[in-house]
């Protein structure tokens, strides 16, 4: 099973490749349809290279921003829910459904122990170096989890994992 993107208006083929951390040439490599990389249009399927399609992974990540909460489903049933610190008023956490594209251990800096990148450039779920941000509005948009619980998520979630992120 393999991913494939909807277009979405307004999109541009650079900046679903950038978004799913691959070069255009990549993306262009699979989609043999695409003739010119600028003729694509809404609703048109891309698929994606090396991120397997997220129905088949059965784990999912919902997140709360209101709650400031992180859920994490198997097969659609609760396994897990876990404080998180969330985007301030001017840099707030984007809403939307995004996956999972790839992982960093030890990031360094204000990203703890895991980043884990979603499907949308700049953003992502990461463990902190500041654990008293988790629960409040101070990231610029990402989604903060203190270091112990982003390396228990990182271990049970895959590349490709839904993540929906609602008010």
């Amino acid at each position: 099973m393999l991913m494939y993107h909807i277009v979405k208006p307004g999109e541009s083929l650079a900046v679903i490749a950038s978004n799913y951390r691959r070069t255009l040439r990549q993306i262009l490599s699979v989609n043999p349809g695409i003739i010119n990389p600028v003729l694509i249009y809404p609703g048109q399927r891309i698929l994606i290279p090396g991120l397997p399609d997220p129905s088949a992974i059965p784990y999912s990540i919902s997140v709360s921003l209101s709650g400031k909460r992180l859920s994490l489903f198997r097969n659609g049933r609760l396994v897990k829910t876990y404080p998180v610190g969330i985007g301030k008023m001017l840099t707030q956490t984007p809403v939307g459904e995004y996956v999972i594209v790839n992982r960093e251990p030890n990031p360094g800096g204000p990203y703890g122990v895991m980043w884990l990148s979603l499907s949308k450039l700049g953003y992502g779920i990461h463990g902190t170096n500041n654990p008293a941000s988790i629960g409040k509005e101070v990231s610029k948009g990402c989604i903060r989890m203190y270091n112990k619980d982003v390396l228990e998520l990182a271990r049970q979630v895959s590349n490709g994992t839904r993540v929906k992120i609602s008010r």
